[in-house]
């Protein structure tokens, strides 16, 4: 596309050409390149928006008058780091054909740094007419009204952070324990966080924070989603708003409510010197990421970006040929979010990978968790484990080598993948989460399974040649009933959420111990307690790389809440008084993970065999009856059986060294008992391993220090667990 003709001599225009890459707005000191993506636009225009100093805005248009390869471009001089601007774009309106322009509606830049203001619920958000909640009045005539008093700006971004020493941690899987946790909710309570820190990226990078994760002893943070997000608009009624952050708009933008700094840019910095500071204290960051739909919802949603530039492109379609005008445009929604986000279209695949690249290199953290992934690998409709963006991701130089992470499933019974994702992907493993909360209620038809999640999982992982290390084993996640509330509540309690306690999941296989909800009673008290010290020992002490939910190692409860998507409030935050704490809990979790830490024994890379690692020596692996023999066939179909004995041995392990020399270890034994009744317990008689001690107990019977021998018998008390070290 050519400007036009020129007027008068020597006649300049006020935006120059500029180029088409790359995307997203570039500073410069004699001028700031713009470059957005709308292959199907008649028309885009520039927007920047300045002070009037009188508390309002001044809104300035430029006609990007450069389209090559359906990006729309310019250089505009003199714009500063901290201008805000936005998009509009004009074209088609035909919405049965996915063809959504409204030239009204302001948009976010999609490759935009950094975002300023909010997403607010208004008609005018909407690029068709909608009354006042937002309803579609005519869903196929265009709104004229002003979307731009309500939407967020993006913000021209100049990046000088220093990094200084700054590099990758790349800590092994093997060594690596992740903490899930919410950037606001971790901080918004704390006392020893500076009050105005409190909540934001600032304040989780502080000291504080860093020397208690490293006293827990976890090596990474995860963070729920930080990517800039919008609040759903049926939330707004109700006086709520989105908390967990699954409703991303701007994928390369730290949402600007978590800074502390200001949201014209200071986010960047802020968020940099966050990571900064945890790679400092040894802490890896890893990125939870919601890649799969956007907060532009279904067909009657806002129109703040994808849908103004590129609907059709931007979202997968229920018919495969989206521009056969013989069909009704139609989202196809694999997200329960109202869109799918159409990674096989070159623009978001372009869009996504551009994304996380700059998260590694520019932001420098170590990997990502992906939202419903298997949603992002289907091509056309299915399921496609060599589609698109995993082979893309697979053989590219940067994201080959960070902690990669699926959701193995999306919505959808065939999206259901877990043990299917290729390498380098690891995944949640749900098969874990479950067995292990049905075993320590002793609702589990014997121990078979329990053993195979014990072990790695080798049933989902083995075949297809990944390691122990590629289940991320869990018990709890955002999602869902926090441990304290799992050991406390029979059902849920989603009440205060505004859908009736309609919403969660109703298959929590949880139990209250007797009483539902809080009691005084210390007896239940008790046992609850216990219940959850014996799940969280479990995934410290499994094979895979454990991920414990932030407040669990603290009895951190939401009132039975199973779905706080929306409580951003005390029901959500992290609640550091001591006097309501499950402080015994704290202490269990923490020797868990530095007996992980301390023994690789613990965290080996490859699979048990059941054979002996040296000649003569004992098996690595071996399973062990209450009675003192080894598990037979009869006794792995034996339902009744919630008692088991896992014997680890360590001398020698079977992988070597770095320089191929021999590793040795201790020798462990676990024994765990889920039934409801007392067990005896014997240590085999063998010719390797003599004595031990207690370093790990739920038990009050046997606490630390213990000392036994083989051959003796131990009472284990009901529902307990005990950790014993060789010597």
């Amino acid at each position: 596309m050519t400007p036009g003709q020129w007027s008068a001599a020597d006649e300049r225009v006020a935006v120059w050409p500029g180029r088409n890459w790359p995307l997203g707005a570039t500073w410069g000191e004699e001028s700031t390149n713009f470059a957005v993506h709308a292959p199907d636009a008649t028309e885009v225009w520039l927007c920047l928006f300045d002070d009037d100093g009188a508390g309002g805005e001044v809104e300035t248009r430029h006609t990007l008058t450069e389209h090559s390869l359906g990006i729309w471009h310019g250089a505009v001089p003199g714009v500063q780091h901290g201008q805000r601007y936005g998009f509009r774009a004009d074209g088609p309106w035909a919405p049965d054909s996915g063809m959504r322009f409204n030239p009204h509606k302001l948009l976010l830049d999609p490759y935009a740094r950094a975002v300023a203001g909010e997403f607010l619920t208004h008609p005018a958000v909407h690029g068709h007419e909608s009354d006042r909640s937002g309803r579609p009045v005519q869903p196929l005539r265009r709104d004229e009204r002003d979307s731009a008093p309500y939407v967020a700006r993006s913000v021209v971004v100049r990046d000088d952070f220093d990094w200084g020493e700054d590099r990758p941690i790349r800590a092994r899987w093997r060594d690596t324990a992740i903490y899930e946790l919410h950037v606001k909710g971790f901080t918004a309570l704390h006392d020893r966080v500076p009050e105005e820190l409190r909540g934001t990226y600032a304040g989780l990078g502080h000291h504080v924070v860093t020397d208690y994760l490293n006293d827990l002893g976890v090596t990474a943070v995860e963070l729920l989603p930080i990517h800039q997000f919008a609040s759903e608009a049926h939330l707004a009624p109700h006086g709520l708003a989105n908390y967990w952050g699954y409703n991303s708009i701007g994928f390369f933008a730290p949402h600007g409510a978590y800074a502390a700094a200001g949201d014209r840019g200071e986010q960047v910095a802020e968020f940099q010197q966050m990571v900064k500071s945890f790679h400092a204290a040894g802490i890896e960051v890893l990125l939870d990421v919601v890649y799969n739909h956007t907060a532009e919802a279904g067909p009657d949603g806002p129109t703040l970006c994808f849908r103004g530039l590129d609907d059709r492109g931007a979202y997968k379609r229920v018919h495969a040929r989206s521009q056969d005008h013989r069909q009704p445009d139609a989202y196809w929604d694999v997200t329960g979010c109202g869109n799918t986000v159409n990674a096989e279209n070159p623009a978001m695949l372009r869009m996504i990978l551009d994304s996380l690249r700059y998260w590694v290199t520019e932001m420098h953290v170590d990997g990502f968790r992906f939202d419903l992934m298997s949603a992002l690998t289907r091509t056309g409709h299915d399921v496609d484990m060599a589609g698109a963006l995993l082979t893309c991701i697979g053989q590219d130089p940067v994201l080959r080598h960070v902690k990669l992470i699926a959701e193995p499933w999306d919505v959808t019974g065939e999206g259901y993948r877990v043990g299917e994702f290729p390498p380098p992907f690891t995944e949640w493993n749900d098969q874990y989460r479950d067995t292990l909360r049905d075993f320590w209620r002793a609702s589990t038809d014997g121990v078979r399974t329990v053993a195979t999640r014990l072990a790695g999982s080798s049933d989902l992982y083995l075949d297809d040649g990944r390691s122990p290390y590629a289940s991320i084993n869990l018990v709890t996640a955002h999602d869902g009933f926090t441990l304290r509330d799992l050991v406390s509540y029979d059902h849920k309690h989603n009440e205060a959420n505004g859908e009736g306690n309609r919403d969660g999941s109703d298959n929590n296989r949880s139990w209250n111990c007797g009483v539902e909800g809080e009691t005084d009673d210390a007896e239940v008290l008790a046992l609850r307690q216990r219940q959850a010290a014996n799940l969280m020992a479990t995934l410290c002490l499994s094979a895979g790389v454990p991920m414990i939910t932030a407040g669990d190692e603290r009895g951190r409860t939401q009132g039975g809440n199973n779905n706080a998507y929306c409580q951003d409030n005390p029901v959500s935050w992290v609640d550091w008084r001591a006097d309501d704490a499950w402080l015994g809990q704290f202490e269990i979790t923490r020797t868990a993970l530095r007996l992980r830490r301390e023994h690789p024994a613990l965290r080996q890379r490859h699979w048990f065999e059941g054979r002996p690692t040296i000649r003569g020596g004992p098996k690595d692996l071996a399973w062990i009856h209450p009675s003192g023999r080894e598990m037979t066939g009869d006794d792995w179909l034996d339902p009744h059986l919630h008692a088991l004995g896992m014997f680890v041995s360590g001398d020698p392990l079977r992988a070597p060294g770095p320089r191929g020399e021999q590793q040795r270890d201790t020798s462990f034994m676990l024994w765990v008992n889920a039934s409801p009744a007392a067990c005896e317990v014997t240590l085999p008689v063998n010719d390797w391993v003599q004595s031990g001690r207690v370093v790990l107990s739920t038990d009050p019977a046997h606490p630390v220090g213990t000392t036994v021998a083989a051959g003796d018998a131990l009472a284990l008390a009901p529902r307990a667990l005990v950790l014993l070290q060789e010597g």
